[in-house]
């Protein structure tokens, strides 16, 4: 009797066990269910925001290049000026803007069909220039390449042969030239870069190195201008 008993008191408590287990899986399920829905909640509020602010940066930024001015030179919308009315720091418009960039990068493959980053930004600065009032005739522009940048200044068939794409920068490198910008490539980057001297464009001019010309233009008064790309 008492073995019977035994045997049905177990029964009943692995019963009870079973039913314990399968309700806290089942509680496990429901709470891991609902932050699986939370989190997805979450997720598609902050995607849904993002895009809202990426679109409205777009639109922003679209109205902004839209009342852009090019005083000088047009290479495109990020060459332009936005107008600011009534600044209250304007340049000595009377002293001589003496500019020295460094551009040691062509475009990405996936870009060389674009004027080079490092020529919009040598327009953009003179706009910028320009646009606050300073003559033209004071602004003293040289522009020293080494590394990949050595390329941007490559003529049209050299440039072909290694990006397989015209050069877009002809028009841009003749228009700052026209204005008296001085283009001088590393010598160094030319051998290193395998690049043949009488594939620059004729403006170019060869340095034995642009360290040289670096410290030669600053110590004459040149601001330098590295151009990360």
């Amino acid at each position: 009797m008492n073995k019977k008993i035994t045997i049905l008191l177990s029964l009943c408590m692995f019963t009870l066990m079973a039913f314990a287990q399968k309700h806290n899986l089942d509680s496990t399920l429901r709470v891991l269910k609902f932050q699986e829905d939370s989190t997805l909640h979450a997720k598609i509020h902050s995607d849904s925001v993002k895009v809202k602010k990426s679109f409205a940066d777009k639109v922003r930024y679209a109205k902004l290049q839209d009342s852009e001015i090019y005083p000088v030179l047009n290479a495109g919308i990020y060459s332009g000026v936005i107008p600011v009315k009534d600044p209250t720091e304007i340049p000595d418009t009377t002293q001589e803007y003496k500019l020295l960039f460094e551009i040691t990068a062509s475009n990405p493959d996936s870009t060389s069909k674009e004027i080079n980053a490092g020529l919009v930004e040598v327009a953009r600065v003179i706009n910028l220039h320009v646009a606050s009032g300073v003559s033209l005739k004071k602004i003293h522009v040289v522009i020293v390449m080494h590394g990949g940048g050595i390329r941007v200044v490559t003529n049209n068939a050299a440039y072909k042969e290694h990006f397989k794409t015209d050069n877009p920068n002809i028009k841009l490198v003749d228009q700052l030239s026209a204005l008296g910008t001085r283009f001088i490539v590393c010598g160094q980057s030319v051998a290193y870069g395998d690049v043949k001297r009488d594939t620059f464009l004729p403006q170019v001019k060869v340095s034995l190195t642009a360290q040289t010309v670096l410290t030669n233009y600053q110590l004459k008064g040149y601001v330098k201008n590295r151009i990360e790309q």
